[in-house]
């Protein structure tokens, strides 16, 4: 009698396990079908502030137009070239397969329509977020792939907006959190994402994983969670 409690308890937690397995799949698969992510939030879709007149739309890897390809890997080479170093010219290979992925979600940073028809300076493109719904650790979350400004634009708010937004979206969506990865040679991005948007050091970083071999290693992951279970398996001790 006792074993054959023990035996159904055991296949109860089995169907529980299969079950919650399903709606993580369900979960993240609703939320990399919608089309705009910006359209629960439509205050996000203008900047105004500090000088800035800037509008934002949503995009996806698999429908970059070519033009948008080149501003994407100009901003990369911009920003990212420096805190890769000589590591650099492989990096930029992999930036250029993920950010066609269809998986890939954006969200473009674009000059006002009728600033950018006066401006001499062609390209509208400001900025971008990438982001993708994965799984980290059996917990759903919005991992943040790039966050990437014009110098032009840098200093003046927008990336707080940005984040701010990506919060909500993740929220939106029930994810448990959101996950990013910065290089540790980044100190402006890392005191950003830390002190400013308090940030912390996720479990699956290597340094956490490993401090030994996260010595050696040249990122960090980081996190932001939203939940009882996103935090006690992401964040660290």
């Amino acid at each position: 009698m006792e074993s054959s409690t023990v035996s159904e308890r055991k296949k109860l937690t089995r169907r529980e396990i299969l079950e919650k397995k399903k709606a993580i799949e369900q979960l993240l698969k609703a939320a990399s079908a919608q089309i705009d992510h910006l359209a629960s939030f439509p205050s996000f879709r203008c900047f105004n502030r500090n000088g800035l007149c800037l509008c934002l739309e949503s995009g996806r890897g698999d429908k970059l137009s070519h033009c948008t390809k080149q501003c994407i890997q100009n901003l990369l080479k911009a920003n990212m070239e420096g805190p890769y170093g000589s590591e650099w010219a492989v990096e930029e290979k992999v930036k250029r397969r993920e950010m066609v992925a269809p998986e890939a979600r954006y969200v473009f940073v674009l000059r006002n329509a009728n600033e950018a028809m006066m401006d001499s300076a062609p390209t509208p493109l400001l900025g971008f977020l990438h982001y993708r719904f994965t799984l980290e650790e059996e917990i759903p979350v919005l991992y943040l792939y790039e966050l990437q400004l014009d110098s032009s634009v840098q200093g003046k708010g927008l990336g707080k907006f940005l984040m701010e937004l990506v919060e909500l979206i993740a929220q939106e969506n029930r994810m448990g959190a959101v996950v990013l990865t910065v290089q540790k040679s980044n100190s402006l991005a890392m005191k950003f994402y830390i002190s400013k948007l308090r940030y912390v050091v996720s479990s699956i970083s290597p340094s956490r994983v490993d401090p030994l071999a996260g010595v050696k290693s040249n990122y960090e992951i980081l996190c932001k969670t939203f939940d009882h279970e996103a935090k006690v398996i992401l964040e660290a001790c």
